[in-house]
């Protein structure tokens, strides 16, 4: 029976190691520079589809934060032939759901519906990618509307200012320095004009793809795509994209954010880190498996397992990498002390460790179990439809390529060892970090920054 499992084991260990089946994956440009996906997924009788605008908040004029996520949400109040609303009560009377997101760099708008409805969901987002219409009767109280929306998710939540603060820390002149969302009093002072004006100047076809993933023939769907948005002109006041860059960061940077509804105190530190680029996702790959590897499982990784589980002083310990954006990827580590352990001594284990890790090398071992459970995480993730249809409107609309999509995980493949504490010895310099505690007003005495 043993060795009967064990040859279980090594065929399904096997099987994940084996390139993902995937349908296949289709890629054009119109002649008004509209990009169109098709992905094919016949499974079922769904279709998801997909417009992203390669503009978000890093593009925002001074003085407006928050313009592309208040446009965001007036797509939706009407058009020249659609009433306020009429988007989204259609789509709810064709059995479908729609959302929209709005990020630094890109902004998304989505429907998932029966595949038969496909050819009116895009004559309804030909339509309102040129004929957007609202009155004061529609865009005043949507003002109100992304005000009460920062009072919620925000303002209302400790961690998420403190997230607000770290950020703002980090970058010195980039703007994803400033919440997506927007500052308060500048979102109470965007007007319908300023919308408008953001509108013309980024939403047009050659600043849009269009991705559509499911139950689709991928000639009908491009035939449909040509038909709908083909004879939208090319936008004029679209220019390429030009922000300021982050100067030399010579000096970490740290703060202490203090708030009474903090239910447990914890470290966070920030780092700049490359981001994914095309034709070369090697080192972002690398930084990846390094996050993996510290942070990835909270049963496995090398910052729980030393922190929590064998010297018992951590209820968490964390670390990430995001390297999915235009101009700077971030990567995190962090640690929530347990009671009667300081800010400033859990902050201290976590550099041990993290320092401890770089000096004696990856284990062989964790590093190929690391290696199998991230390979399968992005196989599994390639099941998902809409999920996939996100990661390609998310890759073209930063800059990478079909191929830096489908070659992601073989990047990962290609990681050793040696990249990763290579990456990691790069990357991890306090320079250019900012270092964060989260604590409760009675704790600032005992949670003062270490200099």
């Amino acid at each position: 029976m043993f060795a009967r499992n064990l040859s279980l084991a090594a065929l399904l260990s096997l099987a994940l190691l084996r390139p993902a089946h995937a349908e296949p994956v289709t890629h054009t440009v119109l002649d008004n520079g509209l990009e169109v996906v098709v992905i094919e997924d016949r499974r079922a009788p769904v279709v998801v589809n997909m417009v992203w605008y390669r503009v978000g908040a890093a593009d925002e004029p001074p003085g407006q934060s928050g313009i592309a996520h208040f446009l965001e949400h007036l797509m939706f109040k009407g058009t020249d032939s659609m009433a306020p609303g009429e988007f989204s009560a259609v789509v709810e009377a064709n059995g479908g759901r729609d959302n929209a997101f709005t990020s630094w760099d890109y902004t998304g708008y989505f429907q998932r519906v029966a595949s038969d409805r496909l050819d009116l969901m895009m004559q309804m987002e030909a339509d309102r990618m040129v004929n957007l219409s609202f009155t004061d009767a529609e865009w005043l109280p949507e003002r109100d509307v992304i005000l009460e929306e920062r009072s919620q998710v925000l303002e209302s939540r400790a961690g998420a200012q403190f997230n607000e603060a770290m950020l703002a820390t980090l970058y010195k002149a980039h703007p994803y320095g400033i919440p997506i969302i927007g500052w308060r009093h500048e979102m109470a002072g965007l007007t319908d004009q300023m919308a408008m004006d953001f509108y013309h100047a980024h939403y047009g076809p050659n600043n849009a793809i269009v991705v559509i993933a499911g139950d689709v023939d991928t000639d009908e769907a491009l035939d449909k795509v040509t038909r709908y948005f083909g004879d939208i002109p090319a936008n004029p006041a679209i220019r390429e994209a030009s922000r300021p860059s982050e100067p030399p960061h010579l000096a970490e940077r740290r703060l202490t954010f203090e708030d009474a509804r903090v239910g447990t105190p914890f470290v966070n530190r920030l780092y700049l880190a490359p981001v994914r680029r095309a034709g070369d996702q090697s080192e972002a790959a690398a930084l990846q498996m390094l996050a993996a590897l510290l942070g990835g499982s909270s049963a496995t990784s090398v910052l729980e397992r030393q922190l929590n589980f064998e010297e018992g002083i951590a209820l968490s310990a964390w670390a990430s990498y995001n390297g999915m954006a235009r101009d700077y990827g971030m990567f995190n580590l962090g640690i929530a002390p347990v009671d009667g352990v300081s800010l400033p001594d859990a902050e201290a284990a976590l550099d041990r460790v993290v320092a401890e890790f770089l000096e004696e090398g990856v284990d062989p071992a964790q590093f190929e179990r690391v290696r199998r459970q991230v390979r399968a995480s992005e196989i599994f993730g390639l099941d998902d439809t809409q999920g996939r249809a996100r990661q390609y409107g998310v890759a073209l609309s930063i800059g990478l390529t079909i191929d830096d999509v489908t070659g992601w995980i073989d990047a990962l493949e290609a990681v050793t060892p040696e990249d990763v504490i290579a990456a990691g010895q790069m990357l991890l310099d306090r320079r250019a970090s900012v270092t964060g505690f989260l604590t409760h007003p009675s704790d600032a005495d005992t949670a003062e920054l270490s200099q």
